[in-house]
């Protein structure tokens, strides 16, 4: 007779445990985040380092870049979803080059040209690009509407309003002119290596999260709260807006 596997339990059912376990602990951690923070927000430190600096620092910005990206919850958020139900790596590779050259042109043309765009605007318009991938990966929009988006070309037109998100920060800041272009190549650098780790991580996390029985139920559940967390995003944006020109 075949073992019942309906039920586990010792090791093994702790190991299926605990990637759902990780999932829950880094989703409460972006609740914390996304009542507390701006999406795209650089530190007073920071800030105040940018203003000051003069000339090319290339160790400089690409830790700052990094740091952007690891604590960009918006952006990790964007990236679980698109990776959420690929499971081959050269798919993973070509859906995050997307991303990545999206939000490089945005960002560096963004601040090499001056494109400002309002913050509060554009943060809300990401945090629907989290909506719009985890109702995605709910099939949502084949059930609702009867058709699949094009998940690639969507993929890349986000990439590019997260890239106008962070060129619009840097803006507020005045960056010097001297040495601009290489800080900015430098700092795109340091987003992308901040993205390879955040995906290594997510990827690792994924992994084992799958080999559970229970994993597309789950899959469920995260999606759903993905989209309560990009609403969420959303409405923190356009009330902030709202403020920002009830008191003009």
């Amino acid at each position: 007779m075949l073992p019942n596997r309906s039920y586990r339990s010792g090791p093994q059912a702790h190991a299926m445990r605990q990637p759902w376990t990780i999932f829950a602990a880094t989703v409460l951690m972006l609740i914390a985040l996304a009542t507390s923070a701006s999406a795209h927000a650089v530190t007073p430190g920071d800030a105040g380092y940018i203003q000051e600096i003069f000339g090319v620092h290339v160790i400089s910005f690409i830790y700052l870049g990094a740091k952007h990206m690891i604590t960009g919850y918006d952006h990790i958020l964007f990236l679980l979803g698109v990776v959420f139900f690929i499971y081959h790596m050269k798919d993973v590779a070509i859906y995050v080059s997307i991303f990545a050259v999206g939000h490089s042109v945005t960002m560096i043309l963004g601040v090499w040209y001056g494109w400002g765009i309002n913050a509060y605007i554009i943060d809300a318009i990401i945090g629907l690009s989290v909506v719009y991938k985890a109702l995605d990966n709910l099939g949502a929009f084949q059930k609702w509407f009867g058709f699949q988006p094009n998940t690639k070309a969507a993929t890349l037109i986000f990439g590019l309003f997260h890239g106008t998100g962070l060129a619009s920060k840097i803006l507020d800041y005045q960056i010097a002119e001297d040495g601009l272009l290489g800080n900015l190549l430098s700092f795109n650098v340091g987003v992308e290596l901040g993205q390879l780790l955040a995906l290594f991580v997510i990827l690792i996390v994924m992994g084992y999260w799958r080999r559970s029985p229970n994993f597309m139920r789950q899959a469920t559940v995260a999606n759903v709260i993905m989209v309560l967390l990009g609403l969420l995003l959303t409405y923190q944006q356009v009330m902030g807006y709202i403020g920002l020109h009830a008191h003009v």
